[in-house]
């Protein structure tokens, strides 16, 4: 059973969210917060395996609940949803360390998915949004401290395998696990046990972390690899 908190300053959202994880047999919603503060408070009290939490609400905005959430280090994670599509909230969101990102008009066989894949520990990322989410970030570090180049001896970098920071530099390209398979003719399963270990080695929590640390090494550059 996945458990859920739902956070949006809108009641009705909450309601829809709530009858479509309500009726979701594998979910069950723990609360609802209607700010920023609230949703913090409450996944500390609740501790919750995901929070659904929307970006612009009174006082405290998502991106700091997010924030503080996952600096909490619990197991909570936390999936954005918004109507905004806006590069901007994008990345503000995954680098303070959300785990996904989907629009509030997801469909149900899309936001299902997506709470089971962040759960897991995986990652999610509205399809649209995925190649604007990259430039989006990679623009970041550029402006702010000159053209990155390659920091192959970056100490996040220093105890992977040549192996597995090609299956780093793959998971930055925004491959997945079946096309990295199929780039380096090894299993779906072994390519698994390898993006395991890349998380672990580099504390990653998640793909989209993985992709910003591939980005922040010079690994992955944008419109390229």
């Amino acid at each position: 059973m996945i458990t859920v908190l739902i956070a949006d300053d809108q009641p009705l959202q909450r309601l829809g969210f709530r009858m479509l994880l309500d009726g979701t047999p594998e979910t069950e919603v723990l609360g609802e917060a209607e700010n920023g503060t609230e949703a913090v408070r409450q996944a500390e009290r609740l501790r919750p395996d995901v929070v659904l939490m929307d970006v612009r609400m009174p006082g405290m905005d998502g991106i700091e609940a997010t924030r503080r959430i996952t600096a909490a280090g619990d197991r909570t994670r936390v999936l954005i949803l918004t109507t905004f599509d806006l590069d901007e909230y994008v990345y503000a969101g995954l680098r303070a360390g959300a785990s996904g990102f989907l629009l509030k008009d997801a469909r149900p066989e899309e936001l299902i998915p997506g709470i089971r894949a962040v759960a897991t520990g995986d990652a999610v990322v509205a399809p649209r949004l995925t190649r604007r989410l990259m430039h989006a970030y990679t623009e970041q570090p550029a402006t702010a401290a000159g053209a990155p180049g390659p920091r192959g001896d970056d100490a996040r970098l220093a105890a992977l395998s040549e192996r597995e920071r090609e299956v780093l530099v793959a998971i930055g390209q925004g491959r997945t696990n079946a096309e990295i398979a199929g780039q380096f003719t090894l299993t779906e399963s072994t390519v698994k046990k390898h993006v395991g270990r890349v998380l672990a080695k580099i504390g990653a929590r998640d793909r989209i972390q993985a992709v910003i640390v591939a980005y922040d090494t010079g690994l992955v550059h944008p419109g390229g690899g």
